[in-house]
């Protein structure tokens, strides 16, 4: 059984990530540190701790170190959306980190894994459900980045690779601290779709959305209007999905023993 000190830290970038798994959930406290919002709610006895971190490597990083320094969880679960690299993965799917990858500039390096066991023990809970949780590679960049371009230098060694802004930099923390992490994403976009504008035009330099500057960008370039509609539909659709997996892997952590 649970000891009901058990915590669990969650650390996700967006609201748009966040939403709907604080719609599943029912009664949670809202709370702030360091500038970020923070969410706390109970999962079979244990204390769940979720902040939003914002975009980006750097937020992540210091999200992670705030929710650590905060909470002291016993696990912590990074979630969000992740655009396919290569062929294999649909819209909606599901996707495990097996295996980290940092991008610095043009230099891939690989962080050591994520926890094994619990990674298979929230594959296995999300199982029992019908809800399939693939396993696959993260790639943590700072911005967008050309799928074309990331495929050819992976060359078919990683299955499934996503593209994603925050996860090595979360794991790193964890790490660091001593505290297992386990990592799932939502796949918001299909290998075969470039998207067609720079995170840097729509943010400032600490990767916070500017309302300005998305309208701005969308006036210059009229034509990124149906590729961020299609890209809106895509992200509530995975969101739903994700959002399911979130609180299924919630419930096998909250029931993992305490080291």
């Amino acid at each position: 059984m649970a000891k009901e000190n058990k915590s669990l830290g969650v650390v996700a970038a967006m609201p748009q990530e966040i939403a709907p798994v604080l719609a599943r959930i029912k009664g949670y406290a809202r709370g702030n540190i360091d500038g970020r919002n923070l969410y706390r709610f109970p999962v079979n006895g244990s204390l769940v701790y979720l902040i939003e971190s914002g975009m980006g490597p750097a937020q992540a990083a210091a999200a992670t170190r705030a929710l650590i320094r905060h909470a002291a969880p016993d696990a912590i679960l990074n979630f969000g959306f992740g655009g396919a690299v290569l062929a294999g993965l649909e819209v909606g799917e599901l996707v495990l980190a097996d295996r980290v990858f940092r991008l610095d500039q043009a230099t891939l390096h690989e962080l050591p894994q994520p926890d094994a066991a619990l990674a298979s023990l929230v594959q296995d809970h999300c199982a029992k459900v019908g809800l399939q949780l693939r396993r696959g590679g993260f790639i943590t960049a700072c911005g967008i980045r050309s799928k074309t371009e990331m495929g050819s230098r992976l060359g078919g060694s990683t299955p499934l690779p996503l593209l994603e802004m925050e996860t090595a930099a979360v794991l790193e923390q964890a790490q660091s601290a001593g505290i297992p992490l386990v990592a799932i994403r939502g796949v918001s976009d299909a290998a075969d779709e470039e998207l067609g504008f720079a995170i840097e035009e729509f943010c400032d330099a600490d990767l916070h959305l500017v309302p300005w500057r998305v309208a701005w960008t969308i006036a210059k370039r009229p034509f990124l209007i149906p590729q961020l509609i299609r890209l809106a539909g895509n992200t509530r659709r995975a969101g739903k999905r994700l959002a399911l997996a979130v609180e299924l892997a919630l419930q096998a952590l909250s029931r993992q023993p305490q080291p």
